[in-house]
């Protein structure tokens, strides 16, 4: 009997944006504690590690140095100055993860996005989560009760601008339920992972079924 080639599947980024509060990061968990397939990208950051924090499990914990000459040497995906300090996703740990057929999970936004799109877009499958309504975005920011009622304006100010970015993603997903909103996710994961372009070898095993 003839062994036929063996089909193997190329990871994909999954990006998630939103503005703060509609539930993008209740999604990513628990899209990670279902879907072995899925790793949580680790960013580089030269910010001091906080309490808890572990390198290489939190953030790659660098130094200003460091981070210039990565940028240099375009050793980034995407990377960006956030307030006094700087923030990338290193380019070779999420390539070896595609490579492997391990999909990573970005929680980043629209500009990240933009970078995304610019240096790896056949393997970007981008969704922007939207909250149902602007009354329900303000009640889940105060109902957080983790932020002052100075700082849940200024995130409701920033909220705007951030969804009007909506267009320059793949797929929409309104929150009105986190069950509902995973559900729908899980499926774009399940189709794009099914894409012709992403089952390399593919050719060589239809190939080999026609008997060419």
């Amino acid at each position: 009997m003839t062994t036929l080639p063996t089909v193997h599947r190329r990871g994909l980024m999954l990006v998630l944006s939103s503005p703060s509060g509609a539930g993008k990061t209740t999604i990513a968990r628990q899209l990670l504690e279902r879907d072995s397939a899925i790793a949580m990208s680790v960013s580089a950051t030269t910010r001091s590690p906080r309490p808890g924090e572990v390198d290489g499990r939190d953030y790659h914990f660098i130094s200003v140095e460091r981070y210039h000459r990565m940028v240099a040497d375009k050793e980034f995906l995407e990377h960006a100055r956030v307030f006094d300090n700087f923030y990338g996703t290193p380019r070779g740990p999420v390539e070896a993860a595609l490579a492997g057929g391990k999909d990573v999970l970005f929680d980043i936004d629209w500009q990240g996005t933009q970078q995304l799109a610019e240096n790896a877009r056949h393997d970007l499958v981008s969704v922007f989560v939207l909250p149902p309504s602007v009354a329900e975005l303000e009640r889940r920011l105060r109902g957080r009760a983790q932020d002052s009622a100075e700082v849940v304006a200024k995130r409701m100010a920033k909220a705007g601008d951030e969804m009007s970015h909506w267009r320059e993603y793949d797929y929409i997903v309104v929150n009105n339920d986190v069950e509902r909103s995973v559900a729908s996710i899980i499926a774009i994961l399940t189709a794009e992972r099914l894409k012709r372009d992403r089952q390399v070898g593919m050719s060589d095993f239809v190939s080999a079924l026609r008997g060419d």
